[in-house]
């Protein structure tokens, strides 16, 4: 799912303003000395700037300068650094869409106004996709649904059937199945979603009386024998007697290892006005998790389980979805007008009686299946394939207002599977269909479904390019959510972090739109582990901070670490081992071990099961003058502290009075350091990072401290502002 955020350019601006001060000040308090004979505006320096990456060989005005080890208050030594290492580190930018000048970039306030002609997509190779079952199965599938459905578009109904057959994997008999009814969550305020979300997902509020529900009519085996009198809502996560997100259906017949059960549900969903991804509009309706969705049922090993059972979990305000594979036959009835757009391809035309019209819908190794429909839907299809990317129909349903837009939605959907594809691993399936829903129907927009994914809404004329980043995040879902499927409830960062990873990737190769890690490291004032149930965070804003931004920056940290092409062969080896295999965090981190030959434990346990952030800080300057032997020269002493996790060789710029300065490393895994310097004249400032090359550095401000400022003016910002900063931080509703 897409996080948009509220209020876009009054916050960014807000955010700009004070952290551009910020560091406006502190290159004001540096002088023309912090870059000798370059003067630049902005985060950074360009990449091929020898200022901006000292060469080897290319020297610096450098006077005799001793670095001495000296004990620290901890009793600790500091011992000489090595020289600082060339590296070159990525690009900054901003994964939020907003240029930085450079490279042929528009500049910041032309980027927010001024959205650019979308460039074309790799051309396509000839494709005639063809829509049919997979010939060999990609998943294990454990499920197999044949569900109906029939649309009351006055009722705001859907009443349906399902008939589902469920295979136990396990060893040992199964007594009940669970099953998760989603649409429970809106039947009132007192459901674990609605309190933990106070009715709020994104921008869009539920309203008030705005329910939503799923009634059970029947549930009966396939000879007949009735079990509804035995179901049971359950909830294992709070005890909260008002939550139905989750029931348990006992069985006449215990399910032995390897054999099948089918169960067949009449049942009927009450649509909300659209909120958090389900409901209508007007006449659009958009119908994801509609169905009652079986748990998984994890065997003995899967994602590090030490015995069988289910995984079970209501529905909460933060979490998204989990569900195994399989195979999916649907029947959706609607009046004549509407068009359909759902999961799969569809395997007949539509029959139409000149009332109401039924689509059949078929797919396989999936793990769910949405479905939107309306009578203004302008369909568009476009066949496209590359050599990476066997042939995939892109059919796009849009929004009248978004028709001449089409192109921009084509390409962007192009470059995405055109790109995942190439750098991940194929595509497999052969349609991906893109739903643009009306303007009032945003509560359905940003989300995916596996082979269906849905856009903002069209409120905009001419959007900016948050139009091609939702549709390529959520494309990237088709990849981490739907063929990886990874556990949502429990580690939605393997998600939601490695997408927007990946959506970052393809704005900058595609669209020159290159994140800007400085600025989003400073949204994270509350850092948490990744590895984290995704209720237990403390709110939305906290979860979307960790479980999006941090996920993204740690692998970012990670490519910074390794290089690019190597994070380019982690990446596609994590996939490529784990994709329909639902995999772990202990699983990346396997991965990541096996392509670098090396340990990541310390990172890992620092940055993904800790909440942990780069925090270096230079906490005092002391300098004297000393006359020995008729020379003077000033001792100067440096202390510099670790308040987070360890970064290898932390860079560390001494500059002097005269003007000179020297580039050094510390090895960073000590608390603290305090260096001694002789020089013929007196340290100026001190600066670590001063390339901003470590990117889970989130607490820059302590990062600079000058020997002699007027306290007004200096760069360390008092409690009062960065209380500030942290407030304007926080208007940013994810």
């Amino acid at each position: 799912m897409k996080k948009r955020l509220s209020q876009r350019s009054i916050a960014w601006g807000c955010v700009l303003t004070l952290l551009c001060g910020t560091t406006l000040l502190t290159n004001t308090l540096l002088g023309s000395g912090f870059l000798p004979g370059t003067a630049y505006a902005g985060w950074m320096l360009p990449a091929s700037s020898d200022a901006a990456y000292p060469r080897p060989g290319v020297s610096e005005p450098v006077s005799p300068l001793l670095l001495k080890p000296v004990g620290s208050a901890t009793g600790r030594e500091a011992v000489e650094a090595p020289g600082w290492p060339y590296v070159k580190g990525a690009a900054d930018g901003s994964s939020k869409g907003i240029f930085l000048p450079g490279d042929g970039a528009s500049p910041v306030m032309a980027r927010l106004d001024e959205p650019s002609p979308p460039p074309p997509a790799p051309p396509s190779l000839p494709a005639r996709p063809i829509e049919k079952p997979a010939p060999q199965p990609l998943s294990v599938r454990i499920v197999e649904y044949h569900l109906n459905a029939e649309l009351d578009t006055e009722g705001k109904l859907i009443r349906a059937t399902s008939s589902l057959t469920w295979k136990n994997p396990g060893t040992v008999p199964v007594h009940e199945l669970y099953f998760h009814l989603y649409p429970n969550a809106f039947e009132s305020k007192k459901t674990t979603f609605m309190k933990e979300s106070g009715g709020k997902l994104r921008e869009d509020a539920s309203k008030d009386n705005n329910v939503g529900s799923m009634q059970i009519g029947t549930i009966k085996t396939e000879d007949g024998i009735d079990l509804t009198s035995r179901i049971a809502y359950v909830q294992p996560d709070d005890g909260n007697t008002d939550d139905h997100t989750l029931l348990k259906v006992p069985l006449a017949k215990a399910v032995g290892p390897g054999e099948k059960v089918t169960l067949n549900t009449d049942y009927t969903v009450k649509l909300p006005q659209v909120f958090a991804r389900m409901g209508y509009a007007g006449d659009f309706v958009m119908a994801g998790q509609w169905f009652p969705k079986v748990a998984v049922y994890e065997t003995k090993g899967t994602r590090g389980r030490a015995e069988e059972g289910w995984n079970l979990h209501q529905y909460h305000g933060n979490s998204e979805f989990y569900a195994d594979f399989g195979i999916f036959d649907v029947r959706i009835k609607v009046p004549s007008s509407y068009k359909v757009a759902a999961t799969g391809f569809p395997i007949r035309p539509a029959q139409d009686d000149g009332k109401t019209k039924t689509y059949a819908f078929y797919a396989d190794d999936v793990h769910d299946f949405a479905w939107a429909a309306s009578p203004h839907f302008i369909y568009y299809e476009e066949p496209y394939a590359t050599p990476q990317l066997p042939g995939v129909r892109i059919k796009l349903y849009l929004d009248p207002k978004h028709e001449k837009l089409k192109a921009r939605y084509i390409a962007a959907a192009k470059k995405a599977l055109a790109r995942y594809s190439q750098w991940y691993g194929s595509y497999p399936y052969s349609t991906l269909s893109i739903v643009v829903p009306p303007a009032d129907g945003n509560g359905a927009g940003g989300m995916e479904y596996p082979t269906l994914i849905t856009a903002w809404g069209a409120g905009e004329d001419n959007p900016n390019l948050e139009l091609e980043r939702v549709v390529v995040h959520e494309i990237g879902h088709q990849f981490f959510y739907g063929m990886a499927a990874s556990n949502e409830f429990e580690e939605a960062w393997l998600d939601e972090g490695f997408t927007s990873y990946a959506e970052d990737r393809l704005m900058e190769t595609e669209y020159g739109v290159r994140p800007n890690l400085l600025v989003e490291a400073s949204y994270i004032t509350a850092p948490a582990p990744l590895r984290l149930n995704s209720w237990s965070y403390k709110d939305h804003h906290h979860y979307a901070e960790n479980v999006y931004t941090r996920a993204k920056l740690v692998l970012k940290e990670m490519e910074r670490r390794v290089g690019a092409d190597t994070m380019n062969k982690i990446m596609r080896t994590y996939f490529q081992r784990w994709k329909f295999k639902h995999p772990t965090s202990a699983d990346f981190q396997q991965a990541v071990e096996d392509v670098t030959k090396t340990s990541w434990k310390e990172f890992f346990d620092q940055y993904v099961y800790n909440g942990m952030m780069v925090d270096y800080a230079v906490t005092t300057i002391q300098t004297n003058r000393i006359t020995e032997n008729g020379q003077t020269f000033y001792e100067n002493k440096v202390q510099i502290q670790r308040h987070g996790g360890t970064y290898p060789n932390v860079p560390i710029r001494f500059h002097f009075a005269d003007g000179t300065q020297v580039d050094k490393t510390w090895e960073g895994a000590d608390s603290e350091v305090i260096m001694k310097l002789n020089h013929s004249a007196p340290i100026d400032w001190v600066a670590l990072d001063p390339q901003h090359a470590i990117v889970l550095e989130n607490k820059r401000i302590n990062s600079f401290m000058k020997t002699n400022v007027d306290p007004k003016l200096s760069v360390r910002l008092n409690l009062g502002a960065v209380k500030l900063l942290e407030t304007v931080l926080g208007w940013i509703a994810w």
